[in-house]
């Protein structure tokens, strides 16, 4: 049997791909254009905050540490002292030039550069003897410049700081030092009993004196409650009136004898005082219990600058304001800050979720549904000044007017609860955040697998235990995702709390040791309040400027650090639900 010889297999050519020149497939079709645009727009955005967040962090860091003191003599003669703080050129105009004598603008014209000249700002501080706290120096005026090696710094209670040089050391009127050396080695010895001493009569005046006050006006306020309830000649109201008669007199016992304590540490510290020459040759005579630093900066070397910048940091932190909020630390501020942000989620928290719960879960789509959600998304676009106006009207004057006269009608006409407290400050934010909760927590109920609500009630579960032990766990990290959205709005506004709460100075802290330990009718300070007065309030805002940086810095830190801790929380509860991340 004869084969066939096999056929060669012909494999037909591969088609050739031809790019269609279609004007329509450009770049631009292709959207390559909007994918720079976008990743433009983000890096310009990231810029900006960065930018801003350097900025901030640049000037607030370095707003304590120790600079040298400058000393210059201009040409006519006057002498300016202190710390350098800024530095910029300018070009003087042909008035300021005429106003100089024929030598002196000649001088300075062989200092000008195509007619511009540097100038530095001088903070001189000695407010009280010169009413200025800064001076700008042209450099083409300066006749003579040194850094004198004992001129010092010293930080007031009052009044700023003062720049001088130490003259003489003096106890009970008579200098026991005179030379710079032998006064500043002779202050240091004096200064720490002085301020021990002016401790403990602050300490008198706020603990103790104010203790047998507080506990005189709440014997008056149990006789006035006696008399409200029970009538002006009824037996109790007579023996209440006795007991604050009692009161009365031990507390004035004991107020005088604080009194005299006081009279005599305050006779003690006023035997020290030192003598200062400013620049000029002005004399100052300041008690030693009016400084809170002393040092000589063009001494100081690294370790001591540092030590300097530490302690101003310590004081800043820990302590009290001054001199009109200028100077001293924002103690008071970051405690209510922290503790209002803290109080606002507590209280923000559990409506919003209840409110996403029922018309997510529970409620039928419709008119009102759609109405509230409008509603809603609506309110978190209403300026933050609307709601600390119905915050004052509605929480501060209706609520709190109606507890006054329900529960503390001897307190009346002053006000316990109606007026700007802690609790109206953190309602009022609650409300301000709001939507931010309920639209964070919708999303995270709608992220829920319908799956598992379904699997659920398949075992039998109610449709609350559905949303207990099934939809509730696994959208607890997007409903943390909405409080740390509702903290980081709220711990920076400043508008609304103006009228419902914050002041410029509190004396007493919110929390504190004695019973009840929180006080919610109390009023507080706030850090964003606080750098509005620094900024726009203060006695010259450009004496304050540093200590804006230095408390934006600090606010920006603590609102970190709660998102932090609620972030933290969040992840810890994704980790447990890992099947529900979304």
């Amino acid at each position: 049997m004869s084969t066939l010889p096999a056929r060669p297999v012909e494999t037909a050519p591969k088609p050739t791909l031809r790019r269609l020149s279609n004007p329509h497939h450009s770049n631009r079709a292709r959207g390559e254009p909007m994918l720079w645009l976008c990743g433009g727009s983000l890096a310009v955005c990231l810029l900006m905050v960065i930018g801003l967040l350097v900025l901030v962090f640049w000037q607030g860091i370095g707003t304590f540490w120790p600079h040298p003191v400058v000393q210059v003599r201009l040409a006519d003669g006057s002498v300016r002292m202190g710390e350098v703080s800024r530095q910029n050129s300018f070009q003087p105009s042909t008035e300021q030039l005429a106003e100089l004598t024929p030598e002196v603008r000649a001088q300075a014209e062989t200092r000008l550069v195509d007619g511009w000249s540097s100038r530095r700002q001088f903070r001189t501080g000695n407010f009280d003897l010169t009413n200025h706290h800064y001076y700008w120096v042209p450099d083409y005026l300066v006749a003579e410049e040194s850094n004198p090696e004992w001129a010092v710094l010293i930080e007031r209670q009052t009044w700023g700081r003062f720049y001088g040089f130490p003259a003489e050391l003096r106890i009970d009127g008579k200098a026991v030092a005179t030379e710079p050396s032998a006064v500043m080695q002779r202050l240091q010895t004096e200064l720490e009993p002085v301020l021990t001493r002016f401790h403990r009569i602050e300490a008198i005046r706020k603990v103790e004196i104010g203790g047998l006050a507080e506990r005189e006006e709440d014997a008056r306020l149990a006789a006035r409650a006696a008399e409200l309830r029970y009538g002006k000649d009824s037996p109790r109201h007579r023996a209440a009136v006795a007991e604050f008669e009692k009161v009365a007199a031990d507390t004035s016992d004991q107020g005088a004898r604080f009194d005299d304590e006081i009279r005599e540490l305050q006779r003690e510290n006023a035997r020290y005082a030192v003598l200062l020459k400013t620049a000029d040759g002005a004399e100052k005579e300041l008690p030693l219990d009016a400084i809170v630093r002393i040092y000589a900066p063009n001494q100081l070397g690294f370790a001591g600058r540092v030590g300097v910048y530490l302690d101003r940091w310590r004081e800043f932190l820990f302590d009290s304001p001054r001199n009109t909020n200028q100077e001293g630390g924002v103690w008071p501020a970051i405690f209510g800050t922290v503790l209002m942000t803290l109080i606002m989620s507590i209280l923000v928290v559990p409506f919003g979720v209840l409110a996403a719960l029922y018309m997510r879960e529970y409620a039928k789509a419709g008119l009102v549904i759609s109405a509230v959600r409008i509603a809603v998304n609506n309110l978190a676009g209403v300026p933050s000044i609307v709601f600390g106006v119905f915050g004052l009207g509605f929480f501060c004057y209706i609520i709190g007017g109606s507890i006054d006269s329900l529960f503390y009608p001897e307190r009346l006409p002053t006000p316990t609860f109606g007026k700007g407290a802690l609790i109206w400050a953190s309602l009022t934010l609650a409300l301000l955040t709001l939507p931010v909760v309920i639209v964070a927590t919708e999303e995270a109920l709608s992220a829920v697998p319908s799956s598992m609500r379904e699997g659920s009630y398949a075992c039998g579960a109610s449709k609350w235990q559905t949303i207990q032990r099934i939809v509730l766990p696994r959208a607890l990290p997007g409903i943390m995702t909405g409080m740390i959205l509702a903290m980081a709005r709220g711990a920076g506004e400043v508008a609304p709390l103006m009228l419902v709460g914050v002041v410029k100075s509190a004396n007493e802290l919110p929390l504190d040791g004695a019973a009840p330990f929180l006080h919610p009718s109390r009023s507080f300070m706030h850090l964003g309040f606080h750098i509005y007065d620094l900024g726009f309030q203060s006695q010259n805002s450009e004496a304050a400027k540093p200590t804006v940086y230095t408390t934006t810095l600090l606010l920006i830190a603590v609102i970190t650090v709660l998102n932090v801790f609620a972030i933290w929380l969040r992840s810890r509860l994704r980790r447990r639900f890992v099947a529900a991340q979304f």
